[in-house]
């Protein structure tokens, strides 16, 4: 049995219904439990929620403090191709759309590197439009081995493949992976995906599956918040988490909770997500899991990560490039969507440090503990 097995007794409808009944009541109950389950992290991301946030906040702050203690990890991501054999609405990187399309060689990468290693960061995200042929195993093959020689931690975010590839990747040096639903709703995914293997919604739903079997260390699963109505997306997310620690308990987990970006085509939101409700959300996965890793990325402004950053955040991305060879030769005709937070590493990391935090710069490795 997969997670699609488990998302199939779920009702899209009835989960929204019933997020949308909870009572100040059901949010009272929930904030007053040790321990929370999926009904309690349905009242505290309710509208019903919206005016405990103060309580929820401080409930949020202790329980990360408890945990993670003070400190931040950071990394950067890596952006190798914006080749794409996907023609989907809300990126820029979409085969539809006539932006010059770039993959790195390996001087490319190692001027990338160069550039990334100045600012001191040890943990990187590679990252590239979904193209099995021009940018597919080959090409991770080569490139993942002289990556990994330069930093600790390795995750990606490319397209899904089959267990054993991510297991082949796993003995090249691969940590982690982000694997994103877009979203949990079938047929907003299909009007969303229109061309390529993307429009797979339930091999696309499955791949946390095949990485945990694989035994990938960490895995980041998340919706993109704007597709459909935020709260539905956000707790069949809650759920997906749910199944896999369960199932697959050594595995670490992370969320990432990106809103829509600028980007060319750029998609209007169908579900606007105020500030003040991603706070929300952040909290009430919090509340609901003092263990998960919780991700914001620079699609946010500087003023929000900043006030955001004590409440439930674990890991931040900084001096972000969305596309290819954007640390050494910044080119924005290639970007995969515009940032917010523009800062440098070494801004951010003295904002950190300003808040009584610890930045850190070398993610855990399962190594650490052999």
């Amino acid at each position: 049995m997969s997670f699609v097995e488990h998302f199939k007794q779920l009702n899209w409808d009835d989960v929204s219904i019933s997020i949308n009944s909870k009572t100040a009541a059901d949010v009272e109950r929930a904030l007053s439990k040790p321990k929370r389950d999926l009904e309690d992290f349905k009242a505290l991301i309710s509208p019903a929620a919206e005016g405990c946030l103060e309580q929820m906040a401080q409930q949020s702050f202790a329980l990360t403090r408890k945990r993670f203690g003070n400190t931040m990890s950071l990394y950067i991501p890596l952006y190798l191709s914006n080749l794409c054999a996907n023609a989907c609405t809300y990126c820029g990187f979409s085969m539809e759309n006539r932006i010059k399309r770039r993959t790195l060689n390996q001087q490319e990468i190692d001027a990338e590197i160069a550039a990334i290693k100045q600012m001191k960061f040890d943990s990187v995200l590679l990252v590239t439009g979904e193209h099995e042929t021009k940018v597919g195993m080959n090409y991770f093959r080569t490139v993942l081995p002289q990556i990994k020689q330069h930093f600790n931690y390795l995750a990606m975010e490319v397209q899904p493949l089959k267990q054993e590839e991510y297991a082949e990747l796993k003995s090249l040096g691969l940590d982690a992976v982000m694997v994103y639903q877009e979203t949990y709703h079938p047929s907003t995914y299909a009007q969303h995906h229109l061309r390529g293997n993307k429009m797979d919604f339930e091999f696309r739903l499955e791949t946390p599956d095949r990485l945990a079997k694989a035994g990938i260390d960490k895995i980041g699963i998340g919706a993109l918040i704007g597709l459909e109505d935020w709260r539905t997306d956000c707790f069949f997310t809650a759920a997906h988490l749910d199944y896999l620690e369960r199932t697959y308990w050594q595995t670490r987990y992370s969320i990432s909770f990106p809103r829509l970006r600028p980007c060319a085509g750029a998609l209007q939101p169908k579900s606007v997500m105020s500030d003040k409700q991603l706070v929300q959300l952040i909290c009430a996965y919090r509340l609901l899991n003092p263990e998960v890793e919780l991700s914001l990325s620079t699609r946010e402004s500087p003023e929000f990560r900043d006030n955001v950053l004590p409440l439930g955040i674990t890991s931040m991305s900084a001096a972000s490039k969305t596309q290819p060879g954007g640390y050494a030769n910044n080119d924005v005709e290639l970007e995969q969507f515009e940032i917010s937070d523009e800062r440098s590493a070494a801004s951010v990391e003295s904002m950190i440090r300003s808040r009584g935090f610890d930045p850190v710069w070398r993610d855990w490795h399962s190594a650490y503990s052999g």
